[in-house]
């Protein structure tokens, strides 16, 4: 099996703000732990230990949590990508760091347990260049999704909303590095929208997908993160969620609510849902419920968690 990956991690996280503005979506703490190491460590556990990530957006929050991934028993190396290259264009920067052969493609903002081993057996077993990992979709109001045929062939993509039956993108891909050569060196593209609509019109059953029953938590919203962040946490035994160095009053209430590094709660403060970033100081008193919250020039920036 491959042992190459590329984890996405250069992303803008515009979904995500105002937290964004504070770390990449990538190294945003999960019941504790930042969602990158996370990741890495679910590729280290199934034997994939030579990672690329590549890198656009306040690049040093995910270097000072990773870095070379030795203490996660993996190589780290980094792309840096200057504009962001997107989703295709990414992956083709990267492919001079990445063996002449197949290797994973793993989101940066999803956690997922798809069996690499099946999927890259899936993968060879067709002859496929790209082989998605997907699941029924279940939420076609609010995500698009493929449209593949019976024998795992992709053909198209609809929108959200869409009526017509599709499959949801859980965040793992395998492929090979010729579905991306033929692309322009740091040129943005895009890959399922655009780049795999072309390979299945020169060949249809270049790109598959890969049916699977894994579990899929997004964090691309405010919203979602909180929530990943109480499921992972109640799963873990009540992994903790507040960060290093950060301080909270005796007095003040949390109720599901995530606290990252360095902040201090003051006395008598009760916040409910809420995820309070780096360095944020909440006075006391203070009475904040569906809120993220960051800090900027001394001044609290509040955002509704919808």
């Amino acid at each position: 099996m491959p042992h190459a990956a590329l984890i996405l991690t250069a992303g803008l996280g515009t979904r995500l703000r105002p937290l964004s503005f504070v770390r990449a979506k990538s190294a945003v703490p999960v019941a504790g732990e930042p969602l990158v190491r996370r990741i890495i460590r679910y590729a280290a556990g199934q034997e994939v230990r030579d990672l690329v990530l590549n890198l656009h957006y306040l690049p040093e929050t995910i270097t000072a949590r990773v870095g070379d991934g030795s203490d996660l028993g993996v190589r780290v190396r980094y792309s840096f990508e200057s504009p962001v290259l997107g989703s295709a264009g990414g992956p083709r920067k990267a492919l001079s760091l990445l063996p002449d052969a197949d290797f994973f493609i793993i989101n940066g903002d999803t956690l997922t347990n798809v069996d690499l081993h099946a999927l890259a057996a899936n993968h060879r077993d067709t002859g496929a260049l790209v082989t998605i990992a997907v699941i029924p979709n279940r939420w076609p109001d609010r995500y698009g999704g493929l449209i593949v045929d019976a024998t795992g062939r992709f053909h198209s993509v609809v929108p959200a909303g869409s009526p017509v039956r599709s499959y949801h993108v859980v965040g793992v891909q395998m492929a090979h590095p010729s579905a991306f050569a033929r692309l322009a060196l740091n040129q943005p593209a895009e890959s399922i929208g655009s780049l795999y609509r072309e390979l299945v019109k020169d060949d249809l059953g270049s790109v598959r997908a890969f049916l699977c029953g894994a579990d899929f938590l997004d964090v691309g919203t405010p919203a979602d993160y909180l929530e990943a962040c109480l499921r992972v946490g109640k799963s873990e035994g009540g992994a903790p969620h507040v960060g290093r160095g950060s301080v909270v009053d005796p007095t003040a209430r949390l109720v599901d609510t995530v606290v990252w590094d360095d902040a201090r709660i003051g006395g008598g403060a009760t916040l409910e849902r809420c995820v309070v970033a780096d360095g944020v100081q909440i006075p006391a008193g203070a009475a904040f419920r569906n809120c993220a919250i960051i800090q900027r020039d001394g001044d609290l920036v509040v955002a509704d968690i919808k």
